[in-house]
């Protein structure tokens, strides 16, 4: 077998391997093949030849023993529709991406939980620092190994042994936790506060339905008018934001009806919580409104030239977010009294809106913000479901079997199954308990495991620094922002622990450290389902598992396991 294996025979189903023996194509064939396309007018996935894909991946190239999972680079690229992002689109994804719930709809629960405007606003500045500094090591990781998966990728090729636990750990918490419920919700309630509806709890989970599957039709169906509407909602919120910062400076200018705008800022450390567990708390709320940093990392196979993108792409759209971030919550301060802002719930961007400009601008803005949950919704869910497919390739056992799961049925472009993926649990958790409850939950959730799987990110780096310092690296992280955001992560891990100053957490009636168990029991889940997986099962039944490549139609190559008899 080849180590280029790109493109291979076609089948007769989108499912249906055709040989699992791999070719790659010639510089010549791909030329020839090029002209037979543009001469018959025909849209095809453009194929690389094997010397320049190759190259991207120079880490591999160099030391193949660095190969994160079973396939090799050429394998994992393959299929679906090629590499059809570019700087812009890749931009937009950080920035629709990061820019969603968390700037309209945390503001008050983070102020709730440090208890003053100047640790709020410390708190998303350092928001803004770690997650820069998180980029930073992802972009190290991402440049090495420029391939789909994020994280996935990341921790397999650190840790090797025992053979898939990494990946199984993992796919237990992206497919548990990767859902997009939050948005949903988010995007349910301001469209019936614009409609002067009350938002009752089954009008907003049918709302908050309806959006999830039709974003996974959207992506599953019309892939390139997904992206599209991707990019315009991702330029409509800088829109937004760029309105609330400059609002922001009228009122602070006092030329508003506003009473004594700069009331927040003075002695505005006043009233600060002295709890850890309230800064870790409301640090997670912060991390999750800026998360997103790393989303072109979950999609480099279908991003143009990805080593050059990604480097410009990530601290462009992390960068735009951060600026506009920190000048929207000065400009809320500015327009509201802190007893208003905790109070706002899930709305303080209409609350900001309503006190500067009336119920009806309030109204309107109400829409916008919709539409913002809408394109984090549809950005989120557009990753996402590129991380399940992914996993699928990787061999991770799954119902109905991986090649289904594997596939970008129906359209040989995109993965509807790795969406219905990313779909079900985000219907669960929808319709779970009401929002006012579950929201806040739901974001501390989603953000424990991120930290635990940070830690082991970093140490992974440091660990591939020492025992493989020669290895390809396009971009290196500085060691110190490294260890700050080791540290960081440290301290996220143990500080929701430690009793809140009122004993309770955000999250009443659930128990303030809830959240972290079970974050922690679905990471205890990956290690138990994959030793059942690997261990357990072969054992009673007496059977070794045997990898195998299988490729579909489109070319996608999936890992298969035959069960061989111990004899």
């Amino acid at each position: 077998m080849t180590l280029f294996s790109r493109w291979v025979g076609r089948g007769k189903s989108q499912l249906e391997p055709t040989t699992t023996e791999t070719t790659y194509r010639t510089p010549e064939d791909v030329s020839m093949n090029n002209e037979k396309a543009e001469d018959s007018g025909k849209a095809t996935t453009p194929v690389e030849d094997a010397s320049s894909t190759y190259s991207r991946e120079a880490a591999t190239a160099k030391d193949p023993t660095l190969n994160p999972g079973v396939l090799t680079f050429e394998e994992d690229v393959a299929g679906g529709m090629g590499r059809h992002l570019g700087v812009f689109s890749c931009t937009m994804l950080i920035v629709g991406r990061i820019i969603g719930t968390g700037i309209f709809s945390t503001p008050s629960s983070i102020l709730s939980s440090v208890g003053s405007v100047g640790a709020s606003l410390m708190l998303w500045v350092l928001g803004f620092v770690l997650s820069f500094c998180g980029l930073f090591v992802w972009l190290e990781y991402g440049t090495m190994f420029p391939r789909s998966g994020g994280e996935k990728v990341y921790l397999e090729a650190v840790y090797k042994k025992p053979k898939f636990l990494a990946t199984v750990i993992f796919a237990m918490n992206a497919i548990l936790l990767g859902f997009t419920a939050s948005g949903c919700i988010v995007f349910a309630n301001n469209i019936l506060i614009s409609a002067g509806h009350a938002a009752d709890r089954w009008v907003v989970r049918g709302i908050a339905l309806g959006v999830i599957f039709f974003v996974t039709l959207l992506h599953g169906l019309t892939p390139r008018l997904g992206v599209a509407v991707m990019n315009g909602l991702s330029v409509f919120k800088i829109v937004i934001l760029l309105v609330i910062v400059i609002t922001g400076w009228v009122v602070l200018s006092g030329k508003t009806h506003i009473q004594n705008p700069h009331a927040n800022f003075h002695n505005a450390f006043a009233g600060s919580s002295h709890s850890s567990n309230d800064y870790a708390t409301a640090t997670f709320k912060v991390l999750n409104a800026y998360a997103g940093w790393s989303n072109v990392n979950y999609v480099l196979n279908d991003v143009k030239n990805p080593v050059r993108t990604l480097k410009i792409a990530g601290p462009l759209g992390l960068g735009i977010c951060a600026v506009l971030y920190l000048l929207a919550n000065v400009a809320y301060f500015a327009a509201a009294t802190k007893d208003q802002i905790k109070k706002s719930g899930v709305t303080v961007a209409s609350l900001f809106f309503g006190n500067v400009f009336g119920t009806k601008a309030q109204k309107a803005l109400s829409v916008f913000v919709a539409l913002s949950a809408l394109g984090n919704v549809i950005t989120v869910t557009f990753a996402a479901s590129r991380v399940n497919q992914e996993l699928a390739k990787e061999g991770v056992p799954l119902p109905f079997g991986n090649k289904f799961w594997a596939s970008n049925w129906p359209t040989g472009k995109s993965p509807l199954p790795g969406l219905i993926i990313h779909l079900i649990p985000s219907v669960i958790v929808i319709i779970a308990p009401p929002p006012s409850i579950v929201y806040p939950f739901i974001l501390d959730v989603e953000g424990y495991p991120q930290q635990i799987i940070n830690f082991f990110i970093i140490l992974g780096l440091f660990w591939l620094r020492w025992k493989k310092p020669n290895a390809i690296r396009p971009f290196k992280v500085w060691w110190p922002l490294a260890i700050f955001f080791l540290a960081a992560a440290v301290f996220l891990m143990i500080a929701p622990f430690l009793r809140p100053a009122n004993g309770v957490g955000d999250t009443p009636p659930l128990p303030y450290y809830l959240y972290c168990l079970v974050g922690i029991g679905i990471m205890l889940l990956g290690i138990v389902y994959w030793g059942v997986w690997r261990i357990v099962l072969p054992k009673i039944f007496g059977y070794e598992l045997i990898p195998r490549k299988e490729v579909l139609q489109d070319g996608t190559v999936v890992t298969m396991f035959s069960r061989s008899k111990v004899v």
